[in-house]
């Protein structure tokens, strides 16, 4: 049986063994637990990993007494890619399974397509489950795709964080990722699906040599003949994930010593602490740090932190901006608070709106009518410091603060307690610092 473009049901030429019901919730509870009845959502794009994945998964959680909501992405980056979605998505009615249809709408960029797609992938399937209160989002990614990532980022000469490649559980604020099949080959997967009589979709980018990761499959066999194999590779980074979780731990303690946080999203940085801190210890403190603060989706690049770990301990002190956050030499240290210049813009609010400002701080209107949440900026401050106590926040922080305007200028600062005396139909009822990358995690 085929699709006519997809992957055929027949006998599998590898010999590899289908993953059964029993193979599968070995993998499932090893991250569990999970609560009675559990919901998952699967990103499924009719590949056979994900459609694997799908069908384990739906056994699994009926046997529960849950279910799974299968999330079907359509990139829109073919002319056939619709049609496919439709496929997969009677493929899945067939078997009962619910499912959704989500379309990656807009302009494709016209390099980095595979990355931009991988975001927008994972854009898309999050805020399903943000939306529908969904907390496990189930992803395919399979022991090859975890050796192809060890191998891509060790090109990129990435350090233990990226060796350690996909973990199988990464927490996030709305969502919980889990990958069961990091320890099963692909042709396991494929061979499930044949024992399933169930055919998949084929996507042709994933045999074009114009992607790196489809280059390093080609070298696969060479490389395996060499002892690398993807088991080999895996194991690898299973194990630099082990030494990742240790070196998390030492930057939690270090971090308790060195860093002082307050809730307005700034940070005080002491100098002697970091002088005697371990390099490894240290540029993971600063990453985590400079996250937290800056916003930042992605950690920086290695070498970028290595050269301001030298340059906060240098004698040669001077402020410098790194990662979205501005970070100010002072008497006993740093300080490290949002990069002014990069925040977000001013945001339109209406009464009984609840918004979240530049990544960063959650904050609910109350009272009657609209305005804009904006950073105070300089300018802002300067309108309303007469009368003032004076601040125990530093002048850099301040000028990142969110302010509530309305038509006749500034309405309300909650960290510095400003509230204008007259009219004044929309306040902030309140505000926190909520950061999408925490300051700590292990």
């Amino acid at each position: 049986m085929s699709d006519g473009r997809g992957g055929s049901v027949r006998d599998d030429p590898t010999g590899a063994a289908p993953l059964d019901a029993a193979d599968f919730a070995l993998r499932m509870n090893s991250l569990g637990p999970f609560e009675s009845g559990p919901v998952l959502a699967v990103g499924v794009s009719g590949g056979a990993d994900s459609l694997a994945l799908c069908l384990l998964a739906e056994d699994w959680a009926r046997a529960r007494g849950g279910r799974v909501e299968a999330l079907i992405v359509d990139h829109a980056l073919r002319s056939e890619s619709a049609a496919e979605a439709l496929q997969v998505a009677g493929w899945l009615a067939e078997r009962g399974i619910s499912h959704h249809i989500l379309r990656w709408e807009g302009a494709k960029p016209s390099s980095g397509v595979q990355a931009a797609a991988r975001e927008a992938r994972y854009r898309l399937t999050r805020d399903w489950c943000s939306r529908h209160g969904v907390l496990y989002l189930l992803l395919g990614h399979h022991r090859d795709d975890q050796a192809e990532t060890f191998l891509l980022r060790l090109g990129r000469g990435s350090g233990v964080d990226g060796l350690s490649a996909m973990a199988p559980v990464s927490a996030l604020p709305d969502v919980l990722l889990l990958r069961p099949l990091l320890d099963v080959p692909h042709a396991r997967l494929m061979a499930t699906l044949r024992a399933l009589e169930q055919p998949w979709v084929e996507d042709p980018s994933n045999a074009s040599g114009a992607y790196r990761r489809v280059r390093l499959r080609r070298m696969a066999p060479a490389l395996s003949a060499e002892g690398l194999d993807g088991a080999c590779l895996a194991a690898t980074a299973g194990r630099l994930a082990r030494a990742r979780r240790a070196l998390e731990r030492a930057t939690c303690e270090a971090m308790v010593r060195a860093v002082a946080f307050d809730g307005s999203g700034f940070a005080w940085l002491r100098t002697d602490e970091l002088a005697g801190m371990p390099e490894e210890v240290c540029l993971r403190l600063l990453a985590r740090l400079c996250r937290t603060i800056g916003g930042e989706a992605y950690p920086p690049r290695l070498e970028r932190l290595e050269r301001l770990s030298e340059a906060l301990r240098s004698p040669q002190r001077r402020r410098r901006t790194f990662a979205g956050c501005l970070l100010t030499p002072k008497k006993n240290g740093w300080l490290v608070c949002r990069e002014p210049g990069r925040l977000a813009p001013s945001q339109p609010v209406q009464a009984g709106q609840r918004v979240l400002w530049d990544g960063r701080f959650d904050l609910f209107l109350t009272g009657r009518g609209g305005g804009r949440i904006d950073g105070l900026g300089h300018q802002g401050w300067l309108s309303i410091r007469d009368g003032l106590a004076e601040p125990m926040i530093p002048l850099e922080v301040i000028m990142t603060l969110p302010a509530l305007f309305d038509h006749r200028g500034i309405s309300a600062v909650p960290h510095l307690g400003y509230k204008r005396r007259t009219e004044c139909d929309l306040t902030i009822g309140w505000v926190r610092f909520v950061p999408a990358n925490p300051l700590t995690q292990v």
